[in-house]
């Protein structure tokens, strides 16, 4: 046992004492959820109690002591350097590594928004500097929520066959190397390619991180948790315009590059020697593709891979006893389908990698899915128009404020987004809890408590479906009036309360209707609301111009409140029902 394995109690089992992973017993996909639903691991299967949900708190998982993975057989990239020992229940982790973990992971997800956002101060200067044009400028910032959206689709499918910390790991080696690139761009196609391989890399964690908060956290819990994990994200726009401001006017543009490849090298160091793998084992797709291929070639000696397997695989094969003029014939047909399974192998492994992520985006024919989604991504499109209106209404006339008050101006919203982190996600737990209570929801089996997804949208869902919209019409028309900044800036303050209270709340949602495709279900909410931030990252300046703050944020508010008031509606009454209609299906198993 290492010292560092020692110091946290942990306790090291060899491989053989514990019990594999394919042969527990597997868990049910319904998405109603127990208090109480503990994996006993070493229990006897005669005298195991039922089953409960997968995602289900685990009262007493913390009190237990952890099995710790030997190093030698831990996962993931560089595993043996990581200083928390991987476990073989990552629930079982005490809470001081908990939110050990969930520090780290929202440090590293703090790396997409932060780039996105660390230019817009400096727009102008970049303009300015490559010989462009402020809308062709801001095309840097559109591709790179583009390349957002898109790109996690993989990271998220990688991960549950690589694991989450050789996602981190590479991913970050990326974003790194085509940080430098950008900063030493020497026109704006170059910025805008780098930016967006830039962005795409740095979008890992906006999938792989919420379905790390999943693998740790029990479900009573995960709201509060998942709160915290979105303060990383959510305050990347809070430091980043400061920081680029700063080093806009001090420095250059091209210093707000070098300083995300900085923390690009300080996220990489500490996932590697603080983040252990949290992802359960899963199977080979190598494997299972060769197994898949050796079927499909219809070969009896495919997937042999023993001696006395191949001998059995051919026992019914009647061997000639002189004649040997076969014998070239059946040699082409063996080298024929051994090429054939080769190459079906390969197809197979190449299609699961990169065309089956696609397959994300089927998961929105799911209406709970969709009204979730759906509600999440105005209110995230909202939040990069507002951005965008920031920079062009306060470096203008009236304001004609210069490159870092510009930047500050970017706090009161991301004040907003901290203080709805820090109770919010509380408050919707027990708001679930409630629900639970009021309607005497209890596992027959264990007498705990039974959770549902759809419990999280309440009045909480109400009170940001009402206040966003309504510090949009607010900031739009102050601005547009050219009111006293403070007066706008309080607009912004509320605007990330009610928005943060819709982020969280979806995120946890989506994590709890796909239990066991926690990471998938976050991708796909990245990749839905990332499209539509892109699209109005692109349309906000022209916009702006021709209309105007107060008319844009007008009709973005409307927008906002029936629709969002429409899936809060069809969650409550429905829900339960649509809930009923993905418990079971093959494309959540």
């Amino acid at each position: 046992m290492s010292d560092e394995e020692k110091d946290v109690g942990f306790e090291v089992k060899p491989s053989s004492a514990r019990e594999p992973e394919e042969d527990r017993p597997k868990t049910g996909t319904s998405s109603v959820i127990s208090d109480d639903d503990e994996i006993h691991q070493e229990q006897d299967a005669t005298q195991q109690a039922p089953q409960l949900h997968p995602i289900a708190s685990r009262s007493s998982a913390v009190s237990r002591t952890p099995t710790v993975i030997p190093r030698r057989e831990r996962r993931g990239l560089l595993a043996h350097l990581c200083l928390i020992p991987e476990v073989s229940n990552p629930y079982e982790y005490s809470r001081k590594i908990k939110w050990t973990i969930t520090f780290f992971v929202a440090l590293a997800a703090m790396a997409a928004p932060t780039g996105s956002a660390i230019i817009l101060p400096a727009l102008n200067d970049i303009a300015a500097d490559l010989d462009t044009t402020l809308t062709i400028t801001n095309m840097s910032v559109a591709f790179y929520m583009l390349a957002m959206a898109i790109f996690p689709l993989w990271w998220s499918s990688f991960s549950e066959t690589l694991g989450r910390r050789t996602i981190y790991l590479s991913s970050f080696v990326l974003f790194i190397l085509w940080g430098i690139l950008s900063a030493v761009a020497n026109n704006i196609s170059m910025l805008i390619v780098m930016r967006v391989l830039s962005g795409g890399a740095s979008a890992s964690v906006q999938a792989v991180g919420g379905g790390t908060i999943a693998d740790i956290w029990e479900v009573k819990e995960r709201g509060r948790a998942m709160g915290i994990f979105y303060l990383g994200p959510l305050c990347g726009p809070l430091i980043a315009p400061i920081v680029g401001g700063a080093l806009a006017q001090g420095l250059g543009w091209r210093s707000t590059q070098w300083f995300l490849v900085i923390y690009g090298a300080v996220v990489w160091l500490s996932i590697c020697f603080m983040l252990p793998e949290t992802l359960r084992r899963t199977k080979n797709v190598a494997a299972e593709a060769e197994k898949e291929a050796a079927k499909k070639t219809d070969d009896p000696l495919a997937g042999s891979n023993t001696a006395e397997e191949v001998e059995a695989a051919a026992g019914g094969l009647e061997k000639p006893a002189t004649n040997t003029a076969a014998q070239p014939s059946l040699q082409r047909v063996s080298t024929r389908q051994s090429v054939q399974r080769t190459t079906t192998k390969w197809l197979l492994v190449v299609r699961r990698c990169f065309i089956d992520p696609l397959r994300i985006i089927l998961y929105l024919r799911f209406p709970a899915i969709f009204f979730v989604v759906s509600y999440a991504t105005i209110a995230f499109a909202c939040l990069y128009v507002l951005n965008i209106s920031i920079e062009t209404t306060f470096s203008h006339q009236p304001y004609g404020f210069s490159t870092v008050i510009v930047g500050l101006l970017y706090i009161p919203n991301s004040l907003g987004y901290m203080v709805t982190s820090i109770f919010g996600g509380r408050w919707i737990d027990s708001i679930m809890r409630r629900e639970a209570v009021r309607k005497n929801r209890v596992d027959p089996v264990t007498g705990k408590l039974q959770f549902r997804p759809e419990d999280r949208m309440r009045e909480n869902a109400w009170l940001g479906a009402a206040l966003f919209p309504a510090a949009l019409v607010w900031y739009g028309w102050t601005a547009q009036k050219g009111v006293f900044w403070l007066c706008p800036m309080i607009a912004n303050f509320f605007f990330g309360i009610g928005s943060m209270l819709i982020f969280a709340m979806a995120t946890t949602m989506l994590t709890e209707f796909m239990p066991k495709k926690a990471s998938n279900g976050i991708a796909l909410n990245n990749f839905v609301r990332n499209i539509f931030s892109c699209v109005g990252s692109v349309v906000a300046q022209p916009l702006i111009s021709a209309i105007g703050n107060g008319w844009l944020f007008t009709g973005l508010a409307v927008i906002s409140f029936v629709w969002g008031s429409t899936c809060i509606w069809a969650m409550m009454k429905f829900g339960e029902r649509m809930r009923k209609g993905m418990d079971g299906h093959k494309a959540f198993s």
